[in-house]
């Protein structure tokens, strides 16, 4: 794929490959090398990117023939908006005309975006999740966005499409303390993790929303002692979560591949036994050689190496 052309394009994995998640890179994290990018440019090929695709090859309103909406009910559970719209005009009137349902989502926060001014895959992720806020009515500074990989141009140019730009690396533990969609796609599992743990209370569970990896998914591709061991949160939840796999249109495989909406109805959790949410351990993945994710001791470690 071209990473200069007007065109952005999707290359097809190799027969046999394995779609890995994000591999995080200290050195594009610390912004070694910083890209000198045009942020109006690239903030208008973005937005092209949101209402007619490119140049009317893959359009992310292909995806939207396929994949289904996901969008949240009154009582904050999941049900399923298949949308065929031939344009986000279509798409948005009937996302505000059944009943509103995505009123009860407050704020979306977007871990491991990569670098979208060189990853293709990256791009088509963005470009969906401003579809999703969109049609969310969800407001761009309601939403957070944070990778170490980010340049600062990139991050200007996030800051032009309207959303918040993170300062401060959270590893994901961030609390939902409201209805809050997560986008974190093709993250590491200590991501995942991590995530559960700081949430884990019914009441907070109740109020998150994942879209990203299968939790289903990451139990088939590990070992099982490995997934007890070091990701015991996903272990759990796995069990009791609600799981919807998201079809992708076989041009997007590398871009959507493995990606599911993740949630965990308050039924579900209710009925667990009290024990469950006793004192819960932090993560520490001492036996982890490579854990996907850069943690905040290391960033800060690197860039006192730099300065």
């Amino acid at each position: 794929m071209s990473g200069t052309g007007d065109e952005w394009q999707v290359a097809r994995r190799r027969k046999g490959a394995t779609k890995k998640s994000k591999s995080p890179q200290v050195s594009s994290a610390l912004n070694f090398c910083q890209e000198h990018l045009d942020i109006n440019k690239t903030v208008k090929r973005i937005k092209d990117t949101v209402t007619s695709g490119w140049s009317g090859k893959v359009s992310i309103l292909l995806l939207l023939n396929f994949l289904p909406l996901i969008i949240l009910s009154s009582a904050f559970s999941l049900v399923t908006l298949f949308v065929c719209f031939s344009s986000p005009e279509e798409l948005l009137a009937a996302s505000s005309s059944a009943s509103k349902p995505w009123e009860q989502l407050e704020e979306c926060v977007c871990y491991g975006l990569g670098s979208f001014s060189s990853c293709v895959s990256a791009r088509f992720q963005l470009a969906l999740l401003l579809l999703l806020l969109e049609a969310g009515q969800v407001r761009g500074t309601d939403c957070s966005v944070y990778d170490p990989a980010f340049s600062s141009a990139e991050r200007d140019v996030l800051r032009e499409l309207g959303l918040t730009v993170l300062t401060e690396n959270e590893e994901g533990k961030r609390v939902a303390s409201k209805p809050t969609l997560f986008y974190l796609m093709h993250c590491g599992k200590a991501l995942y993790n991590n995530l559960l743990w700081k949430n884990w209370s019914t009441q907070c569970l109740s109020m998150v929303i994942i879209i990203g990896n299968s939790f289903s998914g990451i139990r088939e591709r590990t070992i099982d002692r490995e997934l007890q061991r070091d990701y015991g949160y996903i272990s759990k939840a796995v069990n009791f979560c609600e799981e919807r796999r998201l079809p992708c249109p076989a041009r997007l495989i590398d871009v959507f591949s493995d990606t599911s909406v993740i949630s965990f109805p308050s039924c579900s959790l209710q009925g667990l036994p009290q024990s469950t949410w006793t004192d819960p351990p932090e993560p520490q993945y001492q036996h982890c050689s490579d854990l996907e994710i850069i943690l905040k001791e290391t960033q800060t470690a690197c860039s006192q190496l730099i300065n």
